[in-house]
């Protein structure tokens, strides 16, 4: 059985999400281009040289006592981590861009979002995050299935 290019590129933003520390969300992104090549992969994480021990992964408490004010999410690491440009490439990512990543994915040229869940639909957050994807001309399409990664750790 041979899986489809969805299947493929989204599998490795799942792979690569299992780098995340995040002990409740772990998200990870794949940037293609037009031929199909990897440009760039990421996933939500501190930013580089900040120790993930040294920070907070709570989701609720005081700004300064949850990740919320320190964690790069998956499109932007994928964005920033990139070593060519990424515009007019395809973004996979297993969750829905917030509005703050959409700002960045406009802004770098990406042209198409392939995502699996979004389960902050509706929410101000991803209302205006669609808002400026739909007006700067920038596709989604939400993936009509669940890609699972399997590892096997047994050694």
């Amino acid at each position: 059985m041979t899986i489809t290019w969805d299947e493929y590129f989204m599998g490795l933003a799942h792979l690569s999400a299992l780098r995340s520390k995040d002990p409740n969300t772990q998200v990870g992104a794949c940037i293609i281009d037009q031929d199909k090549k990897v440009v760039s992969i990421g996933y939500n994480g501190m930013p580089r040289g900040c120790n993930d021990q040294d920070f907070p992964w709570a989701r609720d408490g005081g700004f300064l006592e949850t990740k919320y004010a320190f964690v790069v999410h998956a499109e932007l690491n994928a964005i920033l981590n990139s070593p060519r440009p990424v515009n007019g490439c395809t973004l996979y990512v297993s969750l829905f861009p917030c509005n703050e990543c959409a700002k960045a994915i406009i802004q770098s040229g990406i042209k198409k979002i392939i995502y699996e869940s979004d389960k902050y639909d509706g929410t101000e957050g991803n209302i205006a995050s669609k808002k400026m994807l739909d007006e700067a001309g920038v596709e989604y399409v939400q993936l009509p299935y669940e890609v699972k990664v399997t590892l096997n750790t047994d050694k």
